[in-house]
Parts: structure tokens; sequence; C-alpha cells
């Protein structure tokens, strides 16, 4: 019998480790081609791990809650056949470019900031203490010079008080002289524009003991609603959100969408829904306005090149995520259907692959599936501007006629947009959605399917 090596996959090119959820397989179990294996998370989405081969699993070289790079061994599958496998040894390309020297990226026509000398390395005996640390947090060890003592100190997140990523990199970022809050950061940009004093801030007082009565459920948090937790809480902390509301006649639309769906169904076998044309109207608009497809470094703003639209989906978990459509000013509106319905449904069985929740430059929600006529979303980080969508009602409005206004039944829906008020100014923010509310508005009622 062979044995064969069963690699944790790449995952996409902004994903360098992930951590194990669970084994749906155990030593002695039988395998077949495709099986799921073990269930993994990244930052962003959950996966599972399908077998390459048909066997029977050996052995488990890590635990449930253990974080594993790219490319590690993380089973033993043992398989038909009398020439032993070769072991796979090497480290797969990504890891090998991973520890290469990273390259600052260079904006062409915007002043570079300066970067801080990188810490000299020093070694690291890692045999000289009784703590695990995985080895991506080992290898950022090694490059910034953090000593084992130093680290060892250091109050771990992870499970059983293990040292993650974020621990490090917050220890590291809080050492030479960052926070991990941007609000000083604001406070001295203010102080260095206004010669006034800025004030210090309070020390953050510890949390207030919540009263439990007998009768109260105690919910732990699952992994991804402490990760959408503390993504909220730094956006709110990063950006100071202003939202701009605009009303918005879609009638036209709504009766374009009720001429044509049965149509489009049969032809394309995809439903139509609303979002797709969201997402057109969003992409059109921010073509008209390219300083909204913005993020934020420092003092840098980066104008983002292409046009990717997050879309955020609602999990049965009850969970959020964003899938983003790639390019989404490039596709027609039947392929705009074909990605929302795609996204949406893989979204909701958890078969996402992490590259699909990555590097979006805008956010549209729609609230109104949940009869919400309107909302104040949170701003995704790093972009600097979300769309909320409200629910389409009918509703008496007046209509300007060559006889006189007139008051008619129509059909209206509320759009909102928050946006990072240090960038993008109420002028930008407000002529942006009412450029997204005119293209719903004036829809040609007589459009083609295309």
């Amino acid at each position: 019998m062979a044995q064969y090596e069963l690699l944790l996959p790449k995952m996409g090119e902004s994903v360098a480790e992930a951590t194990i959820i669970k084994w749906t397989k155990q030593p002695g179990d039988q395998i077949n081609l495709d099986d799921t294996i073990l269930e993994i998370a990244t930052d962003k989405v959950d996966s599972e791990v399908p077998s390459p081969v048909e066997g029977k699993l050996v052995k488990q070289l890590f635990a449930a809650d253990d974080v594993v790079q790219v490319g590690a061994v993380i089973a033993i599958i043992e398989i038909e056949g009398g020439v032993e496998v070769e072991m796979q040894a090497s480290v797969p390309e990504q890891l090998e470019e991973a520890k290469s020297e990273p390259v600052a990226e260079t904006i062409p026509g915007i002043a570079q900031l300066p970067t801080a000398d990188k810490a000299p390395q020093t070694p690291v005996d890692f045999k000289s203490s009784d703590r695990f640390y995985s080895p991506l947090v080992k290898n950022i060890a090694k490059e910034e010079g953090v000593s084992i003592e130093e680290l060892d100190s250091i109050k771990g997140s992870g499970a059983d008080g293990r040292l993650t990523k974020e621990d490090l990199l917050n220890h590291i970022q809080a050492k030479k002289g960052g926070s991990t809050s941007r609000i000083g950061d604001t406070l001295a940009q203010a102080k260095s524009v206004v010669d006034t004093p800025v004030q210090e801030k309070t020390p953050q007082s510890a949390p207030v003991a919540t009263s439990v009565s007998g009768g109260d459920e105690i919910i732990e948090m699952d992994r991804m609603r402490k990760l959408i937790a503390d993504h909220m809480v730094m956006s709110k902390h990063t950006s100071p959100h202003v939202t701009s509301f605009v009303e918005a006649d879609v009638t036209n639309l709504v009766l374009w969408r009720n001429k044509v769906k049965n149509t489009f169904e049969k032809r394309e076998n995809e439903k139509i829904t609303f979002t797709p044309i969201f997402v057109e109207a969003v992409a059109k608009a921010i073509k008209d306005f390219p300083m909204i497809n913005v993020a934020v470094n420092g003092t840098q703003i980066i104008k983002k090149k292409d046009i990717n639209i997050g879309m955020a989906a609602a999990l049965p978990s009850g969970n959020l995520i964003v899938p983003v459509i790639k390019n989404a000013d490039q596709l027609n509106l039947v392929g705009l259907t074909k990605a929302v319905n795609d996204l949406a449904n893989r979204a909701r069985v958890s078969k996402l692959k992490p590259d699909e929740t990555q590097n979006g430059t805008f956010t549209l929600t729609n609230v109104g599936s949940f009869g919400n006529v309107m909302g104040t979303p949170i701003i995704n980080q790093p972009q600097v501007a979300i769309l909320a969508v409200g629910a389409i009602k009918k509703k008496p409005a007046v209509l300007e006629t060559e006889h006189g206004d007139v008051i008619a039944i129509r059909h209206m829906m509320f759009l909102s947009l928050s946006y990072d008020h240090r960038v993008v100014d109420g002028s930008l923010g407000g002529s942006f959605v009412r450029r997204v509310a005119d293209y719903l508005e004036n829809w040609d009622i007589n459009r083609e399917i295309s």
C-alpha cells in the first residue's frame, strides 16, 4: 500500500493560512474521490477540502482550531498501489514567494509615504519555549526581530490562549508607536493642521459586568460573528460615517422586470431579480464619479482601476458575507444576473472560494429584502462607501404632466449611501447616490434583454 500526503490547497493569491474547523473523516475511515475530509476557515469564508484520491485516512496531522499554512501536509491517506508515493516535502511556490522580501507597490502620480526602517533580524530560539507558535507567527517574529521572551509575554486570543498572527501584528504595531485605533491618528493629523490643543484620549474603562438572571440564555459568538463584530467596530473607529438619502421613482423598472422575467427565465434558465439591475446602475455611476471607487492608506488616496462590487448576503446562520462581482462594469445584464445568482447560491451553502470575497472596491446591501425602507450601513473597510437599497413600495406621488400636476400611484424606493467623510464630501456622496437613482428612474421600459 502507498501513502498519499494531502496538502492544504491554495485558496487564492491573498490567502496564506487557514484554520481547521472540524474533521469530517476520522483515521480508519474509507474515503472516496471528492469526499469532504475536513472543513477549514479563512478570515472571510468557510470551505471544504475534498479528497483527490480514494483510500483510507491513516493520520490527521493537525487538530481542530489549528492554524495551518497553505501547502502544509494535513493528512496521510493510504491508497492502492505497490510503489510508495514520494513525500511532498518541498515548500509550495507561493510560500517561497511569501518568504521573499516584500516590495512596496508604487502608485504613479502619488507621493509615497515614508516607510519605517525594518527591525533588525535576530535569531529566535523557539525550542526554549513550551508555547506553541504557528509557522506564520514564527516567520513574522524572525522578520521583526521579536525575541522568544517577548513572544511568551504576549497574550494570545486563539484557542487555549494561542498567539495568532493578529495578536503579534498588533503587538508590533503598538511597539512601533502605532495605535490599534485610528482615532489617535486622526487627532494627530488635525493637530498638525490647526494649531489648537488636542485633548488626550481618556483611557478606556473596563467593560461593565452584565447581569444575567436564571432564565437568560448565554450564546457564545461563533467565529464568523466575532470577525464581523471586530470588522464593524474597526470601521466605525476608522471612518467618520456620513449618510445621504435619495427617494427614487422606479415604476418603469418594476414594470419592465414584470414584463420580461418569464421570458428571461426561459431563455437564460436564471431568475432576474432587482439586484443585478442595482449593480449595473452602481457600476455606471462609479464611472461617472470615479473618486467614490477609492481606498485610503494613511494620507494617500488610492484610486482603484477595477470596479469590483461586493453584495452583502445573509447566511442561514444569520451572519453576513460579501461576495464580490469582479469587473462588474464589463458585464452586461445577463452576465450580472448569472454572477449574482451564482455567488448568492454558493454563499448560502458555504461554497464560496476565499478569492471571491476579496478585492471589493464598493459594496451594495439590499435592506429591502427584509422589508426595510432604508438603512444606514457601515462601510466595508478599506472601501470608502456602501449603498443600501430599500424596499420598493407603492405610494402616491406628484407627477408633472403637460396638463398640470397630478397624484398617481408609483413604485418608490429609498437609496442611502454611507461614505467616509475623510475623503468623500457631501457634494460627491450626494451626487453619486443621486446619479444611481437617475439610472434607475430613467429605465427604458422597452429595453431588450442583453
